[in-house]
């Protein structure tokens, strides 16, 4: 949590160094700098996975190191499903935060026409971005442990197309059904990557 919110605190820089060296009149360069600020900050989160990744192995090495038999405590595949969660948890909090602050007013949703959905959908939004960070983490550890590069490749990929896709709103179809299909798919993918397969899974829903 705390290293995705240092990587919060310095898009954020960034973005208010941008608008305040930019004209808030033209348009078209706000809308530039907003598709920039939200793909930056999906970049740095991924760099401060990465990082936090290579803080948790040298962590791992210590524990090795003072361990009587040898071996971790934790894995690393747990390390890496708590990462994830810690980046999900703090994500949905920030933009639950943002809608609470909106919903205090002044004003009404919908009343211009506008979709009167826009509360429901952004937590739909928040829920589907808390799981998909807690697969990405699963994933992106995994491509660092096993050095298949076209794993983190794919995270970064999924990553700014979920964000990417919040640019259709208010058409909230265009980015929740997309966001939710690769949802499955992540969560299928770190499901196998972390020793599932069909026949647990099957046991599962039998309660076996």
């Amino acid at each position: 949590a705390f290293f995705w919110l240092v990587s919060l605190l310095l898009s954020s820089l960034i973005w208010f160094i941008a608008v305040k060296a930019s004209d808030p009149r033209d348009e078209p360069l706000q809308k530039g700098l907003l598709i920039f600020g939200v793909m930056f900050s999906v970049l740095l989160q991924e760099a401060f996975r990465f990082l936090y990744y290579k803080l948790l192995r040298k962590a791992i090495e210590g524990l090795v190191a003072l361990s009587e038999d040898g071996c971790s405590p934790i894995s690393i595949q747990q390390m890496a499903y708590v990462a994830g969660v810690g980046f999900g948890l703090m994500s949905g909090a920030f933009s639950m935060i943002n809608l609470l602050a909106d919903a205090l007013g002044p004003g009404t949703v919908g009343i211009h026409g506008d979709s009167q959905l826009y509360f429901l959908t952004s937590a739909f939004m928040t829920m589907v971005l808390i799981f998909l960070h807690t697969f990405w983490g699963i994933l992106f550890f995994h491509g660092c442990e096993h050095r298949r590069w076209w794993e983190i490749m794919a995270v970064v990929v999924m990553h700014l197309a979920v964000s990417g896709s919040t640019f259709c709103n208010p058409m909230y179809v265009g980015s929740l059904v997309p966001s939710y299909l690769l949802m499955a798919a992540a969560a299928a993918w770190a499901y196998l990557l972390s020793g599932g397969s069909a026949q647990n899974l099957r046991r599962f829903l039998l309660c076996k």
